[in-house]
Order: structure tokens, then C-alpha cells, then sequence
């Protein structure tokens, strides 16, 4: 025990642990995602109390929390770990010969705009590499925090410095309908925009988009009549109904074949970039992979927001898709 007392004693792996149990808030559950069991967590745990000499977590509502000293032993070790395992990667890649996985974490507006292109040239240039994609959501930057992802690519505001940030490409909000409804073809007005009935997307969460933060602004709400989890969820619903939805312009034409797009009173800009940590910074194979997918997204076609009707401004917000 006396040897376990001192932190040099401790592996990164018994760090990696203890940052997946803060984050996670359970034993049982780090236990799962590190794929053992609890007793194996609990172990390591109690070694990492002896070392540092803090009970690292107490008992609240039903599960536990950090303690003051365990959240500064996380937020120091990992960086570390971070900076250990960046050390680990590669020094030179050769895209036709390189292998392995890499994770990257986004949503369907960067799945379908963005990773299609990016696919199709790694196939080209590095066959034998895996990509692994996932939902992100309002998890992405969990994702990242507890290595579950190596990329996440949207429109997220990135204020931690041990963040690693790049600007992929903007984008703003359109109008789409179906070609034969009243309104198709027509510049709306803002009282034509909110009195129309509207299918929301939520994005499967509490999350609010640019535009509707842009109504709140205004103190004006939409006449929501249906709200979906996702823009995919349109392809199937505009083309039969009266309904107007607002989506981000770039993925408008993508909707259906019968969808026509006109301007926003609220278009409420944004940019969607993507982030990363210390862990693959340095890593020759995940550099390549950034510059690819920066290239590929600078080379988008792109038409920018028309002025905002009626003294609106258009305004620069981080808004989502």
C-alpha cells in the first residue's frame, strides 16, 4: 500500500478510469464503457485515493460527485494523458499504406454535406483506413473529453482551451416548402413567415436553432403545427403537405425533388468547424485527415444569406444544424 501512495505509482490507465467515472457520475457504468467490471473499478479507485490522499468522489442524489480535489486531478491528468497519447502516434503517414480507425463525431448536416466528398477521397487515397461515424448531439464534446471520439465536426462553440478548433465552412437558414404551396417563389415577409404553419426540426434535443433564437429576439414565435428530430424526416414530409420548415441552405436542395427553397426573414448565419484534442494533434494521420476534410469543405459552392428584410440585421450568430 505505502508504494500505492505515491503518485508516480499511478498508470494512465488508472487516470483514464478516474476521468470516465467523474464524467459519468457512476462506477457501473465507466465499468461498461471500459468494458470490466466494477469491482475492478472500485480497486483502482481505492488506489487512487491512497495515492492522492482525497476520497475523489462522495455520495449525492442518488450517485456520486467529484470532490473539489478530484476535479483538479482530472482536469491536470488529463492532459497529460492527452499529451502521452499524442506522443504515441506515428511520426510519418503514407495515406495508400496506413490502417487503423478513427472516430469522428457530427450530425446529419455534416453527414450529408461534408462526409460524402470526404469518404469518397479516403477511399481513393487511404483504402485500408476505417471510419468510425457518430451521432453527436449534444454529447459530441463528452465524446471528445472522454476519448470515445477523435474528430467532432459542427457548429459548436469551442471556449476550452485544451480544445483544438478549425473553420470548416458557413452556412445560414432558408425556407422550403413544397413547389406548389402559396407562399413557394415569394420573399417572405416576417408576418407571411410566422403566421404559416411550420414543421420544427428539433435536432432531437433541447437545443434551439440560430433562427429561432433570432424569433425569440423579436419576441415572435412560429405557428408550430409538427416538429421532427431531424432534416431527413422532411424529405418525406413537405412534398405532401402545406407545411414551411427552415433549414440551413446548403442542405435545401437535398430535401426532395418537389421542395423549392426561398430566402428567411431570420437566414441568422453560422459556421460549422471542428475540434479535437491533444490526443491526436500531433498525429501525422489525423493532420491528414483535417486538411482533407478543410480542403474539401473550402471547396463547397456557397451563396450567401440575401440583407435581412426590414432593417433586420443579419448579425453573426453560432447557431446549429
Amino acid at each position: 500500500m505505502a508504494k500505492d501512495r505515491d503518485p508516480l505509482a499511478i498508470d494512465f490507465a488508472a487516470i483514464r478510469t478516474l476521468r470516465l467515472v467523474s464524467e459519468l457520475g457512476s462506477f457501473s457504468k465507466a465499468a461498461e464503457a471500459l468494458g470490466t467490471n466494477q469491482s475492478t473499478i472500485s480497486y483502482t479507485m481505492d488506489r487512487l485515493r491512497a495515492a492522492f490522499h482525497d476520497k475523489l468522489f462522495v455520495r449525492q442524489h442518488g450517485g456520486i460527485a467529484p470532490t473539489p480535489r478530484c476535479v483538479e486531478i482530472v482536469e491536470c491528468a488529463s492532459r497529460l494523458l492527452e499529451g502521452f497519447e499524442g506522443l504515441m502516434q506515428p511520426a510519418d503517414f503514407d495515406p495508400a499504406s496506413a490502417s487503423g480507425r478513427v472516430t469522428i463525431a457530427c450530425n446529419y448536416y455534416e453527414r450529408s454535406i461534408i462526409l460524402p466528398r470526404t469518404i469518397a477521397e479516403i477511399r481513393r487515397r487511404a483504402p485500408r483506413l476505417m471510419l468510425e461515424i457518430k451521432t453527436a448531439r449534444a454529447k459530441g464534446m463528452a465524446f471528445l473529453k472522454r476519448g470515445e471520439t477523435d474528430l467532432l465536426v459542427g457548429p459548436y462553440e469551442v471556449q476550452d482551451e485544451s480544445f483544438y478548433h478549425r473553420h470548416l465552412l458557413d452556412d445560414h437558414y432558408v425556407c422550403v416548402m413544397h413547389r406548389n404551396h402559396l407562399l413557394a417563389g415569394r420573399r417572405l415577409r416576417v408576418d407571411d413567415y410566422v403566421k404559416a404553419n411550420h414543421a420544427v426540426v428539433t435536432y432531437g434535443g433541447t437545443w434551439r436553432s440560430g433562427y429561432l433564437r433570432g424569433l425569440d429576439e423579436r419576441g415572435l414565435s412560429l405557428n408550430q403545427v409538427v416538429t421532427v428530430p431531424s432534416i431527413s424526416d422532411l424529405t418525406h414530409i413537405l412534398p405532401r403537405t402545406d407545411l414551411v420548415s427552415t433549414v440551413p441552405s446548403r442542405i435545401a436542395s437535398s430535401i426532395a425533388k418537389s421542395v423549392v427553397a426561398t430566402s428567411c426573414p431570420f437566414p441568422e448565419p453560422f459556421q460549422v468547424g471542428m475540434t479535437w484534442t491533444s490526443r491526436t494533434h500531433h498525429s501525422a494521420a489525423h493532420r491528414w485527415l483535417r486538411q482533407l476534410m478543410a480542403r474539401i469543405a473550402g471547396t463547397l459552392p456557397y451563396k450567401a444569406a440575401l440583407a435581412a428584410p426590414f432593417g433586420r440585421s443579419r448579425g453573426s450568430v453560432n447557431a446549429g444544424a
